[in-house]
């Protein structure tokens, strides 16, 4: 039990971490390597910044997650929404970008990690059919 929850809290960390800083590097710009990409990977980054409002919405997610996860705090429901967002890096640095797939990796693991040892907490999520 002692193992489970260190690993626990080292995920939760990292994740937390990870999200908070690339969350916030998007409006603040403190990391200097920007990688420019090409070809579909560019089309579909510029498609979702012409919306205007995806980036801004989804780095804030990202932050407010990240947050959450480092001072533990709602943390089952920060796993659950960062979760959509781990996929996408995943299978965006795994098909669009192959060089940057451990990323992907970094982000999945803890987040599915985190899914696993919080599941009691989602009962309530997986009713087939609620009675109001």
């Amino acid at each position: 039990m002692h193992v489970m929850k260190n690993a626990t809290m080292i995920f939760r960390i990292l994740l937390g971490f990870i999200y908070l800083v690339f969350g916030l590097d998007y409006f603040l710009h403190f990391i200097p390597y920007q990688p420019m990409h090409t070809g579909n990977a560019a089309s579909f980054k510029e498609g979702l910044k012409a919306s205007g409002y995806f980036y801004p919405m989804i780095k804030s997610i990202q932050i407010l997650g990240g947050i959450s996860l480092l001072i533990n705090r709602y943390a089952p429901f920060s796993a659950v929404v960062l979760f959509p967002i781990s996929l996408n890096v995943l299978l965006f640095h795994t098909i669009l970008v192959p060089s940057g797939w451990l990323m992907g990796v970094f982000l999945i693991v803890p987040n599915l990690f985190l899914g696993y040892v919080y599941r009691r907490y989602y009962n309530g999520m997986f009713i087939k059919k609620p009675v109001l």
